[in-house]
């Protein structure tokens, strides 16, 4: 079925609005995988803060090396067939992942994790503008807002999976470890790396049946139609409204993944928390776990109230509850930083449409862009890693609240097309 005209409210996209959750449920459970990937590395190869976020460098550095290109790509070939082709180079990314356990090496590491990023990048570069654009264009925000429900919930699950899998492999005290070989501390380290093989291998399995199942559905195809025909006169960089949204998405993702890779470490602080890590990590699961819970609400809140009101609340909350973990300790600090995975949870899908609304036949390029912004992802952590190593995890988060404040102000001015 061919639809050319995507805003038509007769037609009846929720089968493949169904089936399209399931690869938002993939891409966000093997993203907030690393949340658990981090501690577990930092660990296994002696890392500071600063090099244990090159996990996130690597991943969504991708981002940036892929999107553009493959706005470009699924232009071409199609949504369908960039969810394929996505889901394709995933597999491949999570197999070598899997495999650069036997080598433990960490640069092998990383390398395979940017090879999983590129699939998941170019998923994300088909799927999010296919879901806007089936259905009616004022709905778009609640729309892709409720498959990223999905989204979270993979987010969700993800940490407690990488827990039980890979943090739960029995770790040696300092005191035990000082008393080994280094022929034996070798032998241990090399076992404890190879703790990710299976729940690697396991999503490269799942991925490359889903691959498989996308390549026979016959999902309704978004035509570039004659009306949309590109003004050679204009460009995606005349559109402000999209290049502050490329910002925002830079801010936002840059400040939840820079949050969320902490909080295993954060919470084992014996001023915070004081548990063991693989029990620390099981609080990231309520912390995505209110974002799954904020997009379903979300999705409904924007029936009623404009899309970019309730991105500006939801951005000035977080950067409040930010800074009440900042200057609290114990359980006041736990909850407070867990609070800001639901207002977190609005405002990717939110950004995504207000950027590329009004775009027309430049949709899949402005999509594209959008998506190079997720290299937030890479660049963000880091610094705060950095300030981490130098002062502490709670200093450090004053990061992610100059972040919040920019999309404050992306809700309440930048967001609004000029045209």
């Amino acid at each position: 079925m061919t639809v050319s005209n995507p805003n038509n409210t007769n037609t009846n996209y929720t089968v493949p609005l169904i089936v399209l959750t399931s690869l938002f449920f993939m891409w966000g459970f093997i993203t907030s995988l690393n949340d658990i990937l981090i501690p577990h590395l930092k660990a296994v190869f002696d890392l500071t803060y600063f090099k244990a976020m090159a996990v996130n460098s690597a991943f969504f550095g991708a981002y940036f090396v892929v999107s553009y290109p493959a706005g470009i790509m699924v232009k071409k070939v199609g949504y369908q067939k960039g969810l394929v082709i996505g889901l394709l180079i995933a597999a491949i990314g999570c197999v070598g992942f899997a495999l650069a356990a036997n080598i433990h090496e960490y640069s092998v590491f990383l390398l395979a994790l940017f090879v999983l990023a590129s699939g998941i990048t170019v998923l994300q570069v088909s799927a999010n503008p296919y879901v806007s654009r089936l259905g009616p264009e004022h709905t778009a925000s609640s729309r892709l807002t409720l498959t990223q429900a999905f989204n979270s919930l993979g987010t969700t699950v993800a940490p407690y999976f990488g827990a039980v899998l890979i943090l739960s492999v029995a770790v040696l005290s300092s005191a035990e470890l000082e008393q080994m070989t280094d022929e034996a501390l070798q032998a241990y380290n090399l076992e404890r790396s190879k703790a990710v093989m299976l729940p690697y291998f396991m999503l490269a399995s799942a991925l490359g049946a889903l691959a498989l199942v996308f390549s026979f559905l016959k999902l309704p195809t978004i035509a570039q139609d004659n009306s949309e025909t590109i003004d050679s006169s204009d460009s995606i960089w005349k559109h402000s409204h999209l290049v502050l949204g490329v910002v925002a998405i830079f801010c936002y993702v840059g400040a939840e993944v820079a949050i969320g890779s902490v909080l295993t470490n954060f919470f084992a602080q014996p001023e915070i928390g004081g548990m063991p890590e693989h029990e620390a990590a099981k609080y990231v699961s309520l912390y995505w776990g209110g974002a799954m819970i904020g997009r379903f609400i979300g999705a409904y809140v924007m029936l009623k109230v404009k899309a970019n009101m309730v991105l500006a609340f939801n951005a000035t909350m977080s950067a409040l509850f930010v800074v009440i973990t900042m200057i609290t300790t114990g359980q006041i600090a736990m909850y407070a930083i867990l609070a800001v995975g639901l207002f977190n949870s609005i405002m990717f899908p939110t950004i995504f449409s207000l950027a590329i609304n009004r775009l027309g036949a430049l949709s899949s390029r402005g999509s594209g862009v959008l998506c190079m912004g997720i290299v937030g992802g890479a660049l963000i952590p880091p610094v705060q890693g950095l300030i981490a190593d130098i002062s502490t995890l709670q200093v450090s988060f004053f990061i992610p609240v100059l972040c919040y404040l920019y999309i404050v102000f992306y809700g309440v001015k930048g967001a609004i097309p000029k045209s």
